[in-house]
């Protein structure tokens, strides 16, 4: 196989095709398990968009709800679901008719959206942030600072910058023509395996796209780390306990989320950088690609007071 990658690449160019589509290997290549991963996999599908839909279905029929940092979370929770279903249907389908193929175009359109959900939800965590900033920072003004136009340029300038982003990784991957390899040690469109399969030289490459994903999480741990800095030397001050606890609760939910975002991101990366095998980097992209989004719900729901009053009254208006 390596001989005959080498002929591919070391071949001249008018002799090859161009890749028309490739090979998802998944997560594990075992008969006797995909029934398990399928099962597995389609439950906490459902589970991730129910969630996120109920969220986003509770806000938007509950007045009380319909102030900013309601509004950037029903944001968060359809990005959420966009975010899982880009892959996570794919790979069923995959399972249940046993083909993983998947074609160029589809895997360039998969990885685009992949990519945009997932900067996307970044940008709208930094984007809540900072409205706890100014709810706790600047209570006072937080009305006129927070206004609606405000509120829908912060989310309309996340998903350009998002897509921006987006595209500029699809214009990476467009510059690639011929590949040494079809099959994608991954149940997803993931950039840098494609990389990895191309037959030209890509260190250039890699090196934009680590500089473009270097930017597009730096800016948004930047924006984080600052708002909570000033969030907690502002609530240090506050005389009282009561008053102390009461605001860090506001940023409760909001703060488990980032913890959980970012943790299991930086802990996918850093597993990937010392992982011998690409098909362990698979199984570890889940916690950020399937876990995390499932969980938001939950966090949000058990541990916000006003969300459960909401389901509340929204159950005994549906019973």
């Amino acid at each position: 196989a390596g001989d005959k990658q080498s002929w591919m690449c070391i071949e001249q160019p008018k002799n090859l095709t161009r890749v028309l589509e490739f090979f998802l290997m998944g997560l594990s290549d075992d008969p006797e398990l995909q029934s398990v991963l399928f099962g597995l996999f389609l439950s906490m599908y459902l589970v991730t968009v129910l969630g996120n839909l109920l969220i986003i279905l509770t806000i938007s029929s509950d007045s009380h709800l319909h102030t900013p940092m309601y509004f950037f979370l029903s944001n968060l929770s359809l990005a959420d679901v966009g975010f899982t279903s880009t892959t996570i249907p794919k790979m069923m389908v995959g399972i249940q008719t046993h083909s993983r193929v998947i074609s160029y175009v589809g895997c360039l359109t998969q990885m685009s959206f992949f990519m945009l959900f997932g900067c996307l939800d970044s940008f709208l965590l930094t984007v809540m942030a900072y409205d706890r900033f100014v709810a706790i920072c600047h209570p006072l003004h937080y009305s006129v600072i927070m206004n609606p136009h405000l509120c829908s340029f912060l989310v309309l300038m996340s998903l350009f910058i998002s897509l921006l982003v987006s595209q500029m990784h699809n214009s990476i991957v467009l510059q690639l023509t011929y590949f040494k390899d079809v099959e994608i040690s991954h149940f997803f469109c993931d950039p840098s395996q494609l990389l990895n399969l191309a037959c030209s030289d890509t260190s250039t490459n890699n090196v934009v796209m680590y500089l473009v994903g270097a930017i597009s999480g730096f800016l948004p741990i930047s924006g984080i780390l600052f708002s909570y800095y000033k969030i907690v030397s502002s609530v240090l001050r506050v005389p009282s306990s009561g008053g102390k606890y009461k605001a860090f609760s506001t940023c409760g939910s909001h703060l488990s989320v980032v913890c959980l975002f970012y943790g299991t991101g930086l802990g996918v990366y850093l597993s990937s950088a010392v992982s011998l095998t690409p098909r362990k980097d698979a199984v570890a992209s889940v916690v950020y690609t399937v876990v995390t989004p499932m969980l938001n719900p939950f966090i949000y729901s058990l541990r916000n007071r006003d969300i459960k009053r909401a389901m509340r009254r929204l159950l005994s208006k549906t019973i």
